[in-house]
């Protein structure tokens, strides 16, 4: 079964669409969309320094995103906007990567698969990366959903309540660098964002508690993933933005239709 690329790719679509799906919830009630697509940038600073340094890829690609993370956690409130504190370090992150792999004349690389995936060549292995960093972003969020959802929804509750937003910050901020690290096969980096926010916004037309935003998220997510690739396959376009383009239609539907489901 596993030996049909495009069921390869199917099941790897659907494993970054189940981990996405609750951070993307948690991108877009806290507005950080702008930091999804920073740390993501993040990644190919990751993908050059574990190329320069002969270190492996994935722990490369996580510490670099985390590393962006973190850093943009400590820097705000320093002076300087959030979105123009991201702007800086993202753009930074990805231009230094891109320098970087440019001065490795020794390494050859296809730098369109970084950043805009290449979801039909995933292997056995990239599946169990995926599904397994999948897994445990799902585990994560499990635990500290509660105390996530506090932080994000009152932080003066949350402190009374004896939670730390700056550490539940720091949770969220290590999953999505994790989950950036399983979905740069798939979607790439320039696209990683648009696959955390968009099926979570689509999923806010239509329920009314958080459980289910989540929930919704992962089937709209899904379903992008397998309409994409359909898509593709048969009009022979990339599968990576389709999948997004695929993401983007269901959520014109799900705000056209959202108010239906919302009325009282």
């Amino acid at each position: 079964m596993l030996d049909d690329f495009m069921v390869r790719a199917a099941l790897a679509g659907i494993g970054v669409a189940l981990a996405a799906a609750p951070l993307g919830c948690f991108v877009v009630w806290r507005r950080m969309a702008y930091l999804g697509e920073a740390t993501a940038h993040a990644a190919v600073l990751g993908v050059a320094l574990s190329l320069a340094f002969s270190l492996p890829m994935l722990p490369s690609i996580v510490a670099s995103a985390l590393a962006m993370g973190l850093t943009v956690t400590l820097l705000r409130g320093k002076g300087l906007a959030m979105d123009t504190l991201l702007g800086v370090i993202a753009h930074t992150a990805l231009a230094a990567g891109l320098v970087t792999v440019a001065l490795l004349s020794d390494v050859r690389l296809d730098l369109n698969a970084f950043l805009f995936g290449d979801i039909l060549a995933v292997t056995k292995g990239d599946l169990a990366t995926i599904w397994g960093g999948g897994a445990l972003i799902l585990a994560v969020m499990i635990w500290r959903w509660s105390a996530l959802l506090v932080a994000t929804l009152n932080p003066d509750m949350a402190y009374a309540s004896g939670i730390d937003p700056k550490r539940e910050e720091v949770w969220l901020t290590l999953t999505m660098a994790l989950a950036v690290a399983v979905a740069i096969k798939v979607v790439g980096v320039l696209l990683i964002a648009a696959l955390l926010v968009i099926p979570a916004a689509g999923a806010r037309s239509l329920v009314r508690t958080p459980e289910n935003m989540a929930f919704g998220a992962a089937i709209i997510g899904s379903a992008a993933a397998l309409v994409g690739l359909c898509g593709a396959y048969l009009a022979d376009t990339p599968a990576g933005p389709s999948i997004v383009c695929a993401a983007a239609v269901i959520f014109l539907v799900t705000a056209a239709i959202g108010p239906l489901f919302r009325k009282e």
